[in-house]
């Protein structure tokens, strides 16, 4: 594939639709996502393809046909060969969607420049990354059952934070906002397009308020602080089994410094902005040692690079190419 310059939309600008290939494997990934929940149920070893419609269809194991598969106690694994065009899509997602209701999945996400910002002092992101990422953004949603954004990324973005782009349903719109800084009017408060939490400190409730614009508040206790524990804890008895930390900086922090990440992507735009608002903040580790390097993955996503880092793997080790790879290899 030839490098270019990625191509950047604005939010007025309708983003194209996708070649039939990659709705294929997306149609793999939602019927996967959708299945998980049944085939832990049932504890057996199960190979399929895609139906006519939307369904997965099952097939014996080892049919060639078959283009992912189900593993009790592991989720799903994908039987595509590397040069199927379908694989590098499915690759990516099927972690997500081995997620269930007894084993959930949380996961964070930061679009940042080469020298590590979201946005300028200004707060301008739209957009740091290019329209694959975006696309992306939208997939994670409709795979997910909740989406959470903090406040400063409700007021430097105004996001919608639906499935406009993709096929798939809306997720439920978390918005964490504990000292309660915003205003009605951002689009997350004034359309009824996905059903919406609006999460902020008890002591900013009024009594007898239940609602602000179309989102329903949710309120937390401030002794200590409103934290993403306390979060994490409300949404988890909503049974959200798939949250995605969409952003801000600040909020994809506090999930990761709470341990309550399983996987962060973080997709790096060839971008300088000089200085800005920083991505992921943490307290300061004395040495090298002391920082947690993850299993990861790389994924070329239009112009962009994606990392999508495994958190909660025991020990720092990273895949290994074997000894008849090139040190040095070029990817875009």
């Amino acid at each position: 594939m030839q490098a270019m310059r990625p191509e950047i939309h604005t939010a007025a600008e309708p983003i194209p639709r996708r070649e039939p290939t990659a709705d294929a494997a997306w149609r793999i990934a939602l019927a996967a996502a959708g299945g998980a929940d049944r085939l832990a149920e049932a504890g057996q070893f199960a190979a399929f393809t895609l139906g006519e419609g939307a369904e997965l269809r099952a097939l014996p194991a080892g049919h060639p046909d078959a283009s992912i598969a189900w593993h009790p106690g592991t989720g799903w694994e994908l039987l595509l060969p590397a040069g199927d065009p379908r694989h590098g899509l499915l690759d990516l997602y099927l972690p997500i969607c081995s997620a269930t209701a007894v084993k959930p999945i949380t996961v964070g996400h930061l679009g940042q420049s080469l020298d590590g910002f979201i946005a300028t002092h200004a707060g301008e992101s739209q957009f740091v990354t290019g329209r694959e990422n975006i696309l992306h953004l939208h997939r994670m949603r409709a795979l997910s059952d909740a989406v959470v954004v903090g406040a400063g990324t409700i007021a430097a973005d105004n996001p919608q934070l639906t499935t406009r782009h993709v096929a798939g349903p809306s997720p439920l719109r978390v918005i964490f906002d504990p000292s309660r800084r915003l205003a009605q009017d951002y689009r997350v408060f004034s359309d009824d397009s996905a059903p919406t939490l609006y999460v902020c400190a008890r002591s900013l409730i009024s009594p007898g308020e239940s609602h602000f614009g179309f989102a329903t508040i949710v309120p937390l206790d401030d002794g200590d602080g409103v934290t993403v524990v306390e979060l994490m804890r409300v949404l988890r008895e909503r049974s959200c089994k798939r949250i995605f930390v969409e952003g801000g900086g600040v909020t994809v922090s506090a999930f990761l410094e709470a341990n309550l990440l399983d996987r962060l992507q973080m997709a790096i735009a060839p971008l300088i902005i000089g200085d800005g608002r920083p991505a992921i903040r943490l307290p300061a580790r004395a040495t090298l040692g002391d920082c947690h390097r993850p299993r990861y993955r790389v994924f070329r996503m239009g112009g962009d690079v994606l990392f999508d880092c495994e958190l909660t793997t025991g020990g720092q080790a990273t895949d290994e190419p074997s000894p008849d790879t090139p040190s040095v290899t070029r990817v875009i």
